[in-house]
């Protein structure tokens, strides 16, 4: 349930904010909106000033003499504003047969119609704006300051990879990195689907290793790859009644050692205590200030009751931005953030990149949606931001259908200065749909396979 909220949630604000745009442009430059959906399909409920609220479609006769219906559809997975002479996702072509009325988008001058059909992404990229200005502006940044390797356990996968324990990153594919968020970034998306050589210093003399891409796990999962020196392995959490809360162990507990063996990883305690089912075994954590050491007897299933989690304990950098620095921070993110995308499409198309790794559907929304709104209001919209500026990125793709393929076809007609045929327009949308529903589905069916 949680995935459907989050999902919901975050759809119904993306498609809001970009329909919004669509709207408040076409209203603006004195054009008609007869629809405006939240969804595609059959009309589940809506409002307009005729009929008032109404459940149900209205009769296919419907003329709302220019009052908009805004209503939800069945398909939560988008949502479209009807223009008045406009050929759009309805395919509704009864006003060809009429002369061109002034209110309608088919009369209006070129500058006007570009206005409308760019006006949705500008949202998107507004959205995103805002929230990075308002999570520089309104919240201190913390980093780990620091670009040295933790432990490295022998016969990990960063240790198959050539590091090893306390290395120093310097740089990666020949940039400097900075502190663990900008090695994370260079080392785990920045290279996505390409080999990358990794300066590093190891007792005092710099050497270079040159990792394949085989060797480096997917950003998801590459907190479990390396760690930052003065991380900890730790308990998150106790659940109620398990062996861990008899023997007295506390969420926020450090480990240091298990059946005497000095504790380096989290799967490493995972290993210790699932291979002593119903054996006690002493575990030796800090609390606080204290060493302290308990004897817990795992079950028949060899586990405890307990999360297993990490802390960083070294040198945390504090960065603070005012009012117009955020503005302007903002704005880079946008730059950095779109720059990043139009590299990983471009790795995608020249197959670098793996299409299920660089693109999610619903499934995927869902997911992240809730895991990030599990952290925190702040990580959810980072991630809606995120996820905004793609929308925003994706849309103004000259493809048919999308934003960028009506700015397309608008752009033509302005040179010929001539409208395109509407069977013609008719012929690229309904291309341009089906194209886009084998594309949907098979995103859908990656975001299945990968759960």
């Amino acid at each position: 349930m949680d995935y459907i909220i989050f999902f919901a949630l975050t759809i119904g604000i993306l498609v809001f904010i970009h329909e919004f745009g669509h709207f408040a442009a076409a209203k603006l430059s004195g054009m008609r909106v007869d629809v405006f959906a939240i969804g595609f399909g059959r009309r589940l409920f809506g409002w307009n000033k005729k009929t008032g609220f109404t459940f149900g479609d209205l009769d296919k006769d419907f003329d709302g003499e220019g009052n908009t219906d805004y209503r939800i559809s069945m398909l939560p997975l988008g949502g479209y504003v009807k223009i008045a002479g406009m050929v759009d996702e309805s395919f509704d072509t009864k006003f060809a047969s009429t002369e061109a009325q002034p209110y309608e988008f088919r009369s209006k001058p070129m500058w006007q119609k570009i206005f409308v059909i760019t006006a949705g992404v500008f949202m998107n990229f507004m959205l995103a704006w805002i929230i990075f200005w308002g999570g520089n502006f309104f919240e201190e940044r913390a980093v780990f300051n620091t670009t040295t390797i933790g432990i490295v356990v022998t016969g990990s996968a960063a240790n198959s990879a050539g590091f090893e324990t306390n290395d120093k990153i310097l740089a990666v594919n020949g940039e400097n990195v900075s502190d663990w968020e900008d090695l994370v970034a260079k080392l785990f998306i920045n290279s996505l689907g390409e080999d990358v050589n990794v300066l590093i210093e190891r007792n005092g003399v710099a050497k270079t290793l040159l990792v394949t891409r085989s060797n480096i796990p997917d950003y998801e999962t590459q907190g479990d790859f390396l760690l930052p020196e003065g991380t900890v392995t730790s308990i998150g959490e106790v659940l109620e009644d398990a062996p861990a809360m008899t023997a007295g162990l506390q969420a926020g507990d450090i480990f240091l050692s298990i059946k005497n063996i000095p504790v380096l990883s989290r799967h490493q305690v995972t290993k210790i205590i699932k291979s002593n089912p119903q054996t006690e075994i002493p575990i030796t954590v800090v609390r606080d200030v204290d060493t302290l050491t308990m004897a817990v007897t795992p079950g028949k299933d060899g586990m405890i009751g307990i999360s297993i989690a990490t802390q960083f304990k070294g040198d945390v950098k504090y960065t603070s931005y005012g009012f117009f620095e955020s503005i302007y921070k903002g704005l880079t993110d946008i730059v950095k953030y779109t720059d990043l995308t139009f590299n990983m499409l471009g790795k995608v198309f020249t197959g670098k990149v793996e299409f299920g790794k660089a693109f999610g559907g619903p499934v995927k929304i869902a997911q992240y949606a809730a895991k990030t709104a599990d952290i925190g209001i702040s990580s959810f919209l980072y991630f809606l931001a995120l996820l905004s500026l793609s929308l925003a990125i994706i849309n103004i793709m000259p493809f048919p259908v999308l934003d960028g393929g009506h700015l397309l076809i608008i752009i033509i007609e302005g040179i010929a200065k001539r409208e395109i045929p509407i069977r013609i327009k008719i012929a690229i949308q309904n291309t341009g749909l089906v194209i886009l529903l084998l594309l949907m589905a098979f995103i859908i069916y990656n975001d299945i396979l990968s759960l």
